[in-house]
C-alpha cells in the first residue's frame, strides 16, 4: 500500500456524474484503494460498479464482508449497506442510518480516519444537506487530508460548502484537479499524525459513555430534549468545533440540516396519520346521523351532523398545510436545480 493508504469519495445527488469525471482521469497505475459512498435508496439497484469499469483501468467493484483490501482498487458501498475501512478488511454494516441515509459518507469517513489516520485522504463531491462533513472532520483531526470539489463547479453544492464551511479543508479544486492531486498525494509521503495526548473520540464512542455515566448518575442533562425521527429515542447532541450533531443511542445520528429534514418528513407523516384519523372520526359521526335519523332522533342527528361536518373541515385544513409544506420543499429543491441550470448554461 502506499503511504497514503486509502482515498474515501462521499457523494450525494449529480454524484454518478461527478465520479465518472473524477475516476476517469485517475492514473491506471494508482497505488491506492478507492472507497466510494453515493446515496442510494435502500432498495434500489447500483450500477456504478459497472459504469466506472467502462471509464477506468481500475478494478470497481461492491465489495464483500471481510474481503481483504488491495491497492488500486475501487470500492463502492452497495445499497443499504453502510461501507466500514478497517486496517486491512472491509465491513458491510446494516447498522442505523445517519442523516438519513445508509449507506452513509460519514461512517465510512469516520472508519477510515480511525484505520489509516494520517495515511486517509477524504473527498467530498456534489451532494444536498451536509453528509460527510463531520466524518471529514475526523480524518482531519487524525492527520489525514481533506480534500473538496470546487462549489460552483458542483451540481449540488450543499454538501461541498458545508465541508468548507466547517472543517479545515487542504484544498478545495474543481474534478479534473482533485484526480490530480489524488495521484500526488498517494504517491507522497503522508503527513505526520497531529500532536495529541490521545486520539480524538468518535462519535458512538462519545454516546456510549455519555450512556454509561447517564444511567450511573453522573450525566443528568446530557441528552437533548429532542427525540429520533427513526426510533423515537432521545438524541444526545455532539458538539465539535463549529459542528452540531445529534446521535441516539440505538446509533441513528443526524447533522443539524439533515435532522431539520428527517423531522420534516415525521410532520408530515403524522399529519397524514391525523387526516386518516379525523376522516375515520367524520365518516363514523355520518354514519351515527343516518342511525339516529332511522330512530327519528333528530337533535342527535343534527349533533352527528355538526360534528361530522367539523371534523371534516379539520381535515381540509391539515391537507392545505400539507400541500404548504410540500410547496416550500419544492421551491428549496427548485433553488438547487436553477442552480444547476445555470451552470450548464454558462459552460
Amino acid at each position: 500500500m502506499a503511504d497514503h493508504s486509502v482515498v474515501v469519495i462521499g457523494a450525494s445527488a449529480g454524484g454518478v456524474e461527478a465520479l465518472t469525471q473524477l475516476v476517469g482521469q485517475l492514473p491506471a497505475d494508482l497505488s491506492a484503494a478507492i472507497f466510494v459512498t453515493v446515496h442510494f435508496p435502500s432498495y434500489g439497484v447500483s450500477f456504478l460498479p459497472d459504469i466506472l469499469n467502462r471509464i477506468t483501468a481500475l478494478p470497481v467493484v461492491h465489495p464483500q464482508t471481510g474481503e481483504p483490501i488491495q491497492p488500486g482498487h475501487i470500492y463502492i458501498a452497495p445499497p443499504d449497506y453502510h461501507l466500514l475501512v478497517h486496517a486491512d478488511t472491509i465491513e458491510l454494516s446494516r447498522g442505523p442510518k445517519e442523516n438519513g441515509h445508509r449507506p452513509a459518507i460519514d461512517i465510512m469517513f469516520r472508519s477510515a480516519a480511525k484505520a489509516y489516520g494520517p495515511k486517509a485522504i477524504g473527498v467530498v463531491l456534489t451532494g444536498m444537506l451536509d453528509d460527510g462533513t463531520s466524518g471529514l472532520n475526523a480524518i482531519k483531526a487524525e492527520g489525514g487530508v481533506a480534500l473538496v470539489q470546487e462549489p460552483a463547479e458542483a451540481t449540488f453544492r450543499s454538501m461541498p460548502e458545508s465541508a468548507i464551511a466547517n472543517v479545515a479543508v487542504d484544498r478545495v479544486l474543481p474534478l479534473a484537479d482533485l484526480a490530480k492531486e489524488i495521484a500526488v498525494l498517494t504517491a507522497d509521503p503522508a503527513s505526520p499524525p497531529p500532536m495529541t495526548s490521545e486520539p480524538p473520540k468518535l462519535e458512538d464512542e462519545i454516546v456510549a459513555d455519555e450512556k454509561a455515566a447517564a444511567e450511573q448518575g453522573k450525566r443528568p442533562n446530557a441528552a437533548s430534549p429532542l427525540t429520533c425521527p427513526d426510533c423515537g429515542g432521545v438524541l444526545w447532541e455532539l458538539r465539535e468545533g463549529n459542528l452540531l450533531r445529534f446521535r441516539c443511542h440505538v446509533g441513528h445520528a443526524y447533522s443539524l440540516d439533515s435532522l431539520v429534514a428527517e423531522q420534516a418528513d415525521d410532520l408530515e407523516r403524522a399529519l397524514w396519520t391525523a387526516v386518516r384519523a379525523i376522516e375515520e372520526r367524520a365518516a363514523l359521526s355520518r354514519r351515527l346521523e343516518a342511525h339516529a335519523k332511522e330512530q327519528d332522533r333528530p337533535n342527535s342527528a343534527e349533533q352527528f351532523a355538526k360534528r361530522a361536518a367539523d371534523a371534516e373541515n379539520n381535515v381540509e385544513l391539515i391537507r392545505q398545510i400539507i400541500m404548504r409544506q410540500q410547496e416550500m420543499r419544492l421551491q428549496g429543491n427548485s433553488m438547487s436545480s436553477i442552480q444547476a441550470s445555470d451552470l450548464e448554461s454558462s459552460l
